[in-house]
């Protein structure tokens, strides 16, 4: 039996193959596979570079990220917490005070003893050992108590490292000192 193309059935074929839809649901496809396969806990500097944008918005300026200081976490519903280091020399010496690094996050989540919606934020660990967020507009939503640890071996500008006394706890550190974050509970 010999089979015959037509040039109408190579045409349509072409179309389907190249049409959005079919490259659409090949990039989800991709996208849900290697989403899947993603291990869940902490992502060292170069997969949070890897997912972070080059460069970020605050105050008015983009400023590019520190990719070798950079960290997050997977969660085990694949959502994301990822912060970076943030070249600052665009902005003023006020806005630097407190400027530091910039977190985003998929979930809501507890930040110390505070709660943070998903989005995106500049923060920064100020005096009196305490870590100031704020919102893209450079307003401050809140503040929470750092700690300081001493016993950290190596410190790096910024780190994510797992919180010894809680298995869904991390801490999030700018050189020595830390905030510990969590997923917030779910609300019902």
């Amino acid at each position: 039996m010999k089979t015959v193309f037509s040039v109408r059935s190579l045409t349509l074929a072409a179309v389907l193959l190249c049409s959005p839809f079919a490259l659409y649901s090949g990039t989800a496809l991709h996208a849900q596979s290697s989403t899947a396969a993603a291990k869940v806990g902490i992502l060292n500097r170069e997969q949070a570079a890897a997912i972070l944008p080059e460069k970020v918005f605050y105050r008015g300026l983009s400023a590019p990220i520190q990719a070798r200081n950079s960290g997050g976490v997977r969660f085990a519903d694949s959502k994301l917490i990822l912060a970076a280091l943030v070249d600052t020399s665009g902005y003023s010496t006020a806005v630097k005070e407190t400027y530091q690094a910039y977190l985003i996050t998929e979930v809501p989540l507890m930040l110390g003893d505070k709660t943070l919606a998903p989005g995106a934020y500049g923060f920064g660990f100020i005096a009196d050992d305490k870590m100031v967020v704020l919102d893209l507009g450079a307003n401050q939503l809140f503040t929470t108590t750092t700690t300081r640890d001493a016993a950290l071996p190596r410190p790096n500008p910024l780190q994510v490292l797992p919180d010894p006394g809680s298995a869904s706890r991390y801490r999030l550190y700018l050189g020595r000192s830390y905030v510990t974050f969590e997923a917030a509970p779910k609300q019902n």
